[in-house]
């Protein structure tokens, strides 16, 4: 992939891709799951290409801890999934969005763990204040949409436990798995491509089935 510009133009496709994909919910059945939210945060990074930030989480959280993430979490009784989103990023990586920097959302992913994630695509400019919160988040990073997009990548791996297809991003020297994985998958897809691509049916890794 050509690097992507940080500019209006991409600005305008995103949320016209997003409008056009008209982002399905979780199906009735699903919902005894717990509802949380994510932002896909679309920004610059040094040298003005298009990226998305990705967090780490803290290594000291009973939860996830050490992997990587879009800010979020879950949302609260009194909540929508946007104030969900925009919340969890002001908790976790200090960045103040309003609710006009979401362009638009992605299809719910229903995760092993017990949770419907919403995710929400939001713009920052490229010097928006951030900073990672410690109790939470151990860094962040400015991931350029052109490393997203290689030969090769995503991966679709078989396991015996499941007939889906897990989806991983080797990405950040490591390897990305579902729910980050699917999110970011669909979020390249829909939102970059104009592709309507479903990522509901991507399984997780067993590690992750808690």
């Amino acid at each position: 992939m050509t690097p992507q510009l940080f500019d209006d133009a991409l600005r305008a496709s995103v949320a016209q891709n997003l409008a056009l994909h008209g982002a399905g919910s979780g199906p009735a059945t699903q919902a005894v799951l717990k509802r949380a939210a994510v932002c896909v945060i679309v920004t610059a990074d040094a040298q003005g290409r298009a990226a998305v930030l990705l967090t780490r989480r803290a290594s000291h959280l009973n939860a996830h801890a050490g992997q990587f993430a879009f800010p979020g979490g879950r949302i609260d009784a009194d909540e929508s999934h946007v104030e969900a989103a925009l919340r969890e990023t002001r908790e976790e990586i200090g960045m103040a969005l309003g609710a006009d920097a979401i362009l638009g959302r992605l299809d719910d992913y229903p995760t092993r763990s017990g949770y419907l994630i919403t995710p929400l695509v939001a713009w920052a400019e490229a010097d928006t204040p951030m900073r990672a919160n410690p109790d939470e988040v151990a860094a962040i990073f400015r991931v350029p949409l052109a490393d997203i997009d290689q030969p090769g990548s995503p991966e679709f791996v078989s396991i015996p436990e499941s007939e889906r297809p897990v989806i991983r991003y080797p990405l950040l020297g490591t390897r990305i798995h579902a729910p980050t994985a699917a999110v970011l998958y669909q979020f390249m897809e829909v939102a970059i491509f104009g592709r309507a691509t479903g990522v509901a049916h991507l399984e997780q890794p067993v590690w992750a089935w808690r």
